[in-house]
């Protein structure tokens, strides 16, 4: 379901039926190497996705018409919730997980007890209401992508502020994701203590620079095969220091 062949049908389709409020759900910063995720729930009001013309993905939108969504749906949304994770809690915790609790979180910080809940993607578990998830639900639900919209511009202003503290990353560009700009960085100058250290990428630009991680680190299977023995075991002696199992 994308829009212009379902016009918001799915939201619509709930309403009509008395089994709202719908709350949207989605996250930003899934795929970065350095930041918060950021995940929003969003309800809006029945009818109210077409007083929003430009709402869609917010990844498709540029970053003046975000800001112009962002503030329209703070406006006009019935309820919103906004949830800032930070690398440390990414860390330990793994990304899965982090982002699977994150969209808990973020649901139960709605003031209006949500009758359905819609997720962008996969199915999130223990959530309070009925839920369902959406392939591409930032572009087939309104309520999904007005979520997208609050996270992502939330964590835009984030990185842009991170920036400011640690300008030789060029965060304020790439916002955290790994691109050639903030791989040559994390080259010449090794991770910050904003960096993932979940991430392979992370993790060996840290070891060639000498620095264990700031605080306890969880890793996945497949991380640890990425990594080559000597960073994997840099980890690994950090994550028991302080506590955490590593796997």
């Amino acid at each position: 379901m994308i829009r212009g062949e379902t016009t918001w049908g799915l939201l619509s389709a709930l309403d009509r039926r008395g089994l709202g409020p719908v709350a949207g759900v989605d996250e930003a910063g899934r795929g970065a190497c350095a930041g918060p995720l950021v995940v929003a729930s969003c309800v809006l009001k029945p009818g109210d996705a077409a007083r929003l013309p430009e709402l869609t993905d917010s990844k498709l939108l540029t970053a003046l018409a975000r800001e112009r969504v962002y503030e329209r749906v703070l406006k006009r949304a019935l309820d919103y919730s906004i949830v800032v994770i930070s690398p440390a809690e990414v860390d330990a915790l793994g990304i899965h997980v982090t982002n699977i609790e994150g969209m808990r979180r973020a649901v139960a910080g709605l003031a209006t007890c949500p009758g359905y809940v819609l997720t962008d993607g996969f199915k999130v578990p223990g959530l309070p209401a009925p839920s369902v998830p959406v392939i591409k639900g930032d572009r087939a639900v309104a309520c999904v992508a007005a979520a997208s919209v609050l996270a992502k511009v939330t964590r835009d202003r984030i990185m842009a502020d991170l920036h400011g503290e640690h300008p030789v990353y060029g965060f304020d560009v790439h916002k955290g994701y790994t691109t050639e700009q903030h791989g040559a960085a994390l080259t010449e100058h090794g991770p910050s203590e904003v960096h993932r250290w979940s991430y392979t990428n992370v993790a060996t630009a840290g070891a060639a620079h000498g620095r264990r991680p700031p605080h306890r680190v969880m890793l996945t299977a497949a991380a640890l095969g990425q990594m080559s023995p000597p960073v994997a075991a840099l980890i690994d002696d950090v994550s028991q220091n302080e506590g955490s199992a590593v796997g």
